[in-house]
């Protein structure tokens, strides 16, 4: 009786490990991160869609307007990026360095034009608006210095311990002048964005550490004479570190109720369109606080499965730089992952407390047209790297397509009576 049941537990146990086993050995197969990568774009996408629904339908409401243009606006961007997306996985990889630099003189030259025409926006000159279309440039310097780095930094990597050649020319003067122009504009947090994608280059070319510590210090101190001499970032900073029990003192409104919106949403939310929040209490409730209306509709299970698809969307990068000896991809993949990744985490820290409000949206889930395409064309190019890699371009070749696997389920011509 004690052997049968001895027996009867470790069943269970084994079985458990070999699934265990099983999904590891999934998660390590060549084409994982093809299929991660596509999954979490796409899952994040849709919940961002349905999120800028919930969080702008009421305030647009009591403005007199349709509830629901921002979601129409957002599916828009969604369908042009989905378009870009599809497009930039099908570039080979070495198209991606031929196109490095003219997407760099192209942000450039967009970027300067900001600082000529462009339209302020809270505070911030980051923006070109015209024929009723309003662009962020910044959005496509983010894109243009991940490319450039990995190019450039490819090329020089039998001399990248060398501090002038890993400084000349990708930081100075090329990444100097995108962030020059993008501070000039006010945009601190997108500054900051920048700079983890440049130094992540950097780091992961193989630029000694004292070197890259000396650049991330120089990076610190830029960052906090950009707070300093500016009232509003310092009002932020203030509240962030002080308890706010005025939610009328400057910096505190939103951080209050963006904490207010996640608390009333406790373990398991108010329910898909129910906020109370974005009843004109929560600024930018559908885009820089729209982790805050996820809290307060969907609760904890919403923002673990929020949180998941970015986990996965870093794992399958991670493997793709694991699998990759193409030190482009690896750089490339890289900055993008720490683009985007380290772009929520910040978003989210703010929106929690942990961090001080920055101001940068969530990825593929925060309203904003530049910011969404722009994502969604990188995310294609990763998906670009992820196909052409030997063993998953084979494993995927050796797949019937979907069209065919629906076919061959019809009778053959021969075969009809």
């Amino acid at each position: 009786m004690t052997a049968s049941t001895g027996a009867d537990r470790a069943a269970p146990a084994g079985g458990f490990r070999r699934a265990v086993r099983a999904a590891w050995e999934r998660l390590e197969s060549p084409v994982a991160p093809y299929y991660l990568i596509l999954g979490a774009t796409v899952l994040l996408t849709v919940f961002g869609l349905v999120m800028v629904l919930s969080a702008s339908s009421v305030e647009l409401l009591t403005r007199g307007g349709s509830p629901y243009s921002a979601f129409v606006n957002q599916a828009v961007f969604a369908a042009v990026g989905a378009i870009g997306a599809v497009v930039a996985s099908q570039l080979p990889v070495v198209w991606w360095k031929r196109l490095a630099f003219p997407i760099y003189a192209v942000a450039i030259v967009l970027l300067a034009a900001v600082m000529q025409f462009g339209v302020t926006i809270g505070g911030n000159k980051n923006w070109l608006s015209f024929a009723g279309i309003t662009l962020q440039p910044s959005e496509l310097a983010k894109l243009a210095l991940v490319l450039v780095g990995g190019a450039v930094l490819t090329r020089k990597r039998p001399l990248i311990a060398q501090a002038r050649h890993a400084l000349i020319p990708y930081v100075f003067p090329l990444a100097l002048i995108a962030i020059g122009l993008v501070m000039a504009g006010q945009d601190l947090g997108t500054t900051l964005v920048l700079g983890l994608i440049v130094g992540t280059a950097l780091f992961v070319a193989g630029m000694r550490l004292r070197v890259f510590g000396i650049f991330a210090a120089i990076v610190a101190t830029l960052a906090v004479v950009g707070v300093a001499t500016r009232g509003s970032r310092m009002s932020r900073i203030n509240a962030w570190m002080g308890s706010c029990s005025d939610v009328h003192a400057d910096g505190c409104w939103q951080k209050v109720h963006g904490l207010y919106a996640m608390a009333d949403g406790g373990w398991w939310g108010v329910g898909l369109g129910a906020s109370r929040e974005k009843w004109s209490w929560l600024p930018e409730a559908h885009n820089d606080f729209i982790f805050a209306i996820v809290g307060e509709e969907l609760g904890l299970p919403g923002t673990l499965v929020l949180l998941a698809l970015y986990v996965a969307l870093a794992f399958g990068c991670y493997r793709l730089i694991v699998l990759s000896r193409d030190n482009f991809v690896r750089i490339t993949t890289a900055a993008t992952m720490v683009w985007i990744i380290g772009q929520a985490a910040i978003n989210i820290g703010s929106v929690t407390g942990l961090l001080p409000i920055i101001g940068i949206p969530l990825p593929l889930l925060s309203s904003g047209g530049s910011a969404l395409i722009t994502t969604l064309i990188a995310l294609g190019m990763l998906l670009s790297f992820a196909r052409n890699e030997p063993q998953c371009k084979r494993m995927l070749g050796s797949r019937p397509s979907l069209l065919r696997s629906a076919m061959a389920v019809l009778p053959a011509r021969g075969n009809r009576s």
